[in-house]
């Protein structure tokens, strides 16, 4: 059985919510502010966080930060009734795996849930392409089977997201991805103005991995396009 906590101050919300998720064969808690939900995702593991924006004692924003720094493989999904681009770019970059707007169906919520779940129980296709399972780029070792990233023998927390979008350009190196590519192959996502998400996790990936942040080894621009992954790595 899946486990799910949610963090939303409508009861009437968490209840509909919880009905549902329950068919989908969840043991499901819920958490009326930021710090009570906090406290329950340090106690207990989660496979997913609904997570409202506009919560009490801690705003939903920073709770996702605290969460994805706190669990990087945690799945995370944002419902907010702030509607804006703006926002939904926001909440993707602080690092939810998405993010659905009030109101929604019950039909629109249980199939982004699902695709969330699929995504976390089978390979993507950048992984179910990859000719090896285990790769070696000199200090750097990439093992897909068990989601694992080591550099020089430590490990990399990677968030799934960055996993994913890391294995798509490692799994083939020297091809060029448009930021709109990547969105789409990595988050699901084709829609102009959301790209800002693809380079804040490439940020992100950069600080991870790079030895030296003015001259990137591994994870290389090109220009007018978008990233690759340097082929003589």
């Amino acid at each position: 059985m899946r486990k799910v906590l949610i963090v939303e101050d409508d009861v009437h919300i968490v209840g509909l919510l919880g009905i549902h998720l329950q068919d989908l064969n969840c043991g499901v808690v819920f958490a009326t502010n930021g710090l009570e939900g906090l406290e329950m995702a340090l106690s207990q593991p989660f496979d997913l966080v609904i997570l409202d924006v506009m919560i009490q004692s801690m705003n939903g924003l920073e709770l996702c930060r605290r969460f994805r720094a706190e669990f990087p493989k945690i799945h995370i999904l944002i419902i907010s009734a702030k509607t804006g681009e703006i926002d939904k770019v926001l909440g993707l970059e602080t690092g939810a795996d998405d993010y659905i707007t009030k109101p929604f169906g019950i039909r629109e919520f249980i199939a982004r849930v699902n695709v969330i779940f699929r995504r976390r129980e089978i390979s993507m296709t950048p992984m179910e392409e990859a000719k090896n399972t285990f790769i070696r780029y000199g200090d750097l070792e990439i093992d897909i089977e068990k989601r694992k990233i080591s550099l020089q023998g430590a490990r990399i927390e990677l968030s799934p997201k960055e996993f994913e979008l890391f294995v798509l350009m490692a799994t083939n190196p020297g091809k060029s991805y448009s930021r709109k590519r990547l969105l789409n192959l990595v988050w699901g996502y084709d829609f102009d103005g959301y790209e800002h998400t693809v380079n804040s996790h490439i940020n992100r990936l950069r600080n991870k991995i790079e030895p030296d942040l003015s001259k990137p080894k591994y994870i290389l621009t090109t220009w007018g396009i978008g990233y690759r992954f340097n082929e003589e790595a």
